[in-house]
């Protein structure tokens, strides 16, 4: 298996990330619902962003997480948000996969919740303060809904695909 390592950090794993972040910013750019209220929308970055932290670790997490929250915004439309989402999502895949791999919580579901329910609330939790600061308190309230309901089902999504993920890495490598 490829894990990222912070003192061994190859082309290949580099090729990786980067394929891994393409792949969540397309993934997420076909299955988009907008959201008009909080000039923002419900994708399924995060579910990707889960998957990665769980699968390969913090860093990847977090360097997937921040490069695709950033270039979705950039190709979305929404640049006042790109550094914001560099930032959420970053933090959110880095500490999703520090969790998920430092704590000692059990079985692998249930790391993967608490990994994914940190995550959801550092996302959530994070846009609320973006919508604050670029827009009104009314919209960060507003964003808490549709990022919570993005953040979970990104964690059910990542907890079902988990299992088949690991098996097929554990066999092709």
């Amino acid at each position: 298996m490829l894990i990222v390592k912070e003192d061994d950090f190859s082309l290949k794993q580099l090729v990786l990330l980067a394929l891994l972040t393409a792949i969540n910013v397309v993934v997420s750019r076909i299955f988009i619902i907008p959201m008009p209220l909080t000039h923002g929308n419900i994708n399924l970055c995060d579910a990707i962003i889960y998957l990665v932290a769980l699968l390969y670790g913090p860093v990847a997490g977090g360097i997937v997480g921040g490069l695709s929250g950033f270039l979705l915004d950039l190709l979305g439309g929404y640049g006042q948000f790109m550094l914001f989402s560099l930032i959420v999502h970053g933090l959110e895949g880095f500490f999703v996969g520090l969790v998920f791999r430092y704590w000692n919580l059990g079985n692998q579901i249930v790391k993967g919740v608490v990994a994914g329910a940190i995550g959801v609330l550092l996302m959530v939790a994070g846009y609320f303060v973006t919508n604050t600061v670029l827009y009104t308190f009314a919209a960060g309230l507003a964003s808490l809904f549709t990022n919570t309901i993005q953040g979970v089902v990104g964690v059910v999504i990542a907890i079902v695909l988990l299992p088949s993920l690991q098996h097929l890495m554990a066999r092709y490598g």
